[in-house]
């Protein structure tokens, strides 16, 4: 199984992207997830996506375009952390409902 974005957010167009696939989350799990995904844009930079492995673990993935002198490479990782850390709940439900409705080797 391949990897499946659930969400993500970029500094540069201002937009957030859900996967239209977990639309049947609950609207403030979705809120939620816009907020942190925005906030992390707005206070690092670049592009934040929520991803979920082949395993099915739900891991952050960061990137930013080439020359980005606003980017904040050091914060990206301490940020992440702070998020793992106060968002936990939600992020091990967001890997137990993957689990729950695709399994491991489901498909989307």
């Amino acid at each position: 199984m391949e990897e499946v974005v659930l969400c993500g957010a970029s500094a540069y167009n201002k937009k957030f992207y859900l996967n239209e696939s977990f639309t049947g989350l609950p609207v403030q799990v979705r809120d939620e997830l816009k907020i942190m995904c925005a906030l992390f844009t707005e206070d690092i930079g670049g592009v934040i996506q929520l991803v979920f492995d082949e395993e099915g673990e739900l891991k952050f993935r960061t990137s930013c375009d080439e020359g980005d002198l606003l980017y904040d490479e050091i914060g990206c990782g301490l940020k992440i952390r702070q998020l793992q850390r106060e968002r936990c709940d939600l992020l091990e439900a967001l890997q137990m409902y993957y689990h729950v409705l695709y399994g491991y080797g489901g498909q989307l």
